[in-house]
């Protein structure tokens, strides 16, 4: 296999015409995330069947051709855990990978584990061990050495038959249609990721009040502003949980503020008036322009049948060889129970595609007691057995 590190416009030029005769492409990412408000690309590893190569762009390399490749259509990109690859490749073209195949949800839906980290997946699939040595090297720092260089050039080269084993897979099963709905999904939540404010995913505000949500949302809004001037990880400026706390307390005086525990750092001394006035935005604003409060589904029923129905969705996953942390969340459960029950302008995530053939439907027969589920052999490794029962009575 032909190897080549690239770092000019021409070679990128080169290489990225070599591989555009091929429909797959396989593709990595190296970067550095942990002190900056983006990650920060360091190095692009990229593959043929034929080549592998691995391209600097720290030298300001124009990636133009690079992004026309892999979001041309008639390629299939072929990635691992691809959301920084994705979301790269997003912000630099507002355009999507092209067919991509990720390999991470391409195993879930084969019934391996989800979320399976790469080495992991070549462990269990390839027998083979990748060496680990760079996980926390320093990309940024030139020149590279060929340790690195070997390190970025495996996590791609491995990609080829890891792809070639999951696709015989998903071909046996029959699952590329669920993949293709999945992948659709998956690019479009990240694009709503990548472009609408994220304040509702701040942790603790499940129980406020419609006042201190709208209080989040100024500080979150402030605070994602800040960053973004700084280059500095979000949380890095102020937590989420000193924010949800502001927001119970919804006070703007200064001196409430400094007295909250967490508070009293002295980088954060002189953002107080501009925290203060974020608090003082949100508390002046009509009852009307305060966010809505999302629907929980915390009802007692809803809690107690989730449980229980999560339970059994490990059986019904596992039967039909698909990971159940891929197909729902304990929230998804719920969210399904309450349609059930009480209906819903929109079908939620169970009762669409794939995941109301495999899980969805099972769950809704559950409920409407045209399926029960019992204890078979408590020693087996799936011990619980569905079985066909007339409609539940009223009685």
């Amino acid at each position: 296999m032909q190897i080549s590190y690239v770092r000019t416009s021409e070679e990128l030029q080169a290489l990225c015409e070599r591989l555009d005769q091929f429909e797959h492409i396989f593709y990595d990412t190296e970067f550095i995330s942990e002190d900056v408000y983006l990650p920060d690309l360091c190095l692009i590893q990229v593959a043929s069947r034929e080549e592998v190569a691995v391209i600097d762009p720290k030298p300001n390399l124009d990636l133009a051709p690079f992004w026309k490749l892999l979001t041309d259509p008639k390629h299939i990109v072929v990635a691992h855990a691809a959301r920084e690859e994705f979301l790269f490749c997003l912000r630099s073209t507002g355009n999507r990978l092209s067919r991509l195949f990720d390999t991470q949800i391409a195993a879930g839906m084969v019934g391996l584990e989800y979320p399976a980290s790469f080495g992991n997946l070549i462990l269990k699939l390839l027998n083979e061990k990748l060496p680990k040595g760079e996980t926390r090297t320093n990309w940024r720092e030139r020149p590279l050495t060929e340790r690195q260089l070997e390190y970025a050039r495996n996590d791609v080269i491995y990609l080829i038959p890891l792809y070639d084993a999951l696709h015989a897979q998903m071909t046996k099963l029959d699952r590329y249609s669920w993949l293709d709905e999945e992948m659709e999904k998956w690019q479009d939540g990240l694009e709503r990721y990548s472009t609408r404010p994220a304040w509702r995913s701040v942790s603790g505000i499940g129980n406020l009040s419609r006042r201190s949500l709208a209080i989040v949302r100024e500080l979150w809004t402030w605070r994602d502003q800040r960053a973004q001037r700084q280059n500095s990880p979000p949380r890095r400026i102020l937590r989420d949980d000193l924010m949800v706390e502001l927001a119970r307390r919804r006070s703007d005086k200064v001196a409430h503020i400094r007295a909250l525990r967490g508070m009293n750092r002295r980088d954060l001394e002189p953002l107080m008036d501009d925290i203060a006035e974020a608090v003082r935005v949100a508390m002046e604003l009509s009852e009307e322009d305060c966010p809505s409060i999302s629907r929980n589904n915390s009802q007692q029923q809803y809690v107690v049948l989730g449980q229980f129905l999560t339970a059994a969705l490990g059986s019904i996953c596992r039967e039909a060889r698909v990971a159940p942390s891929l197909a729902s969340t304990v929230q998804d459960v719920r969210d399904l129970v309450a349609y059930h029950l009480d209906g819903a302008d929109q079908p939620p995530l169970l009762a669409r595609g794939w995941r109301a053939e495999v899980v969805g439907r099972t769950i809704e027969q559950l409920l409407d007691g045209t399926l029960v589920v019992r204890i078979g052999n408590p020693r087996a490794n799936e011990p619980l057995d569905f079985e066909r029962s007339g409609p539940a009575s009223d009685s």
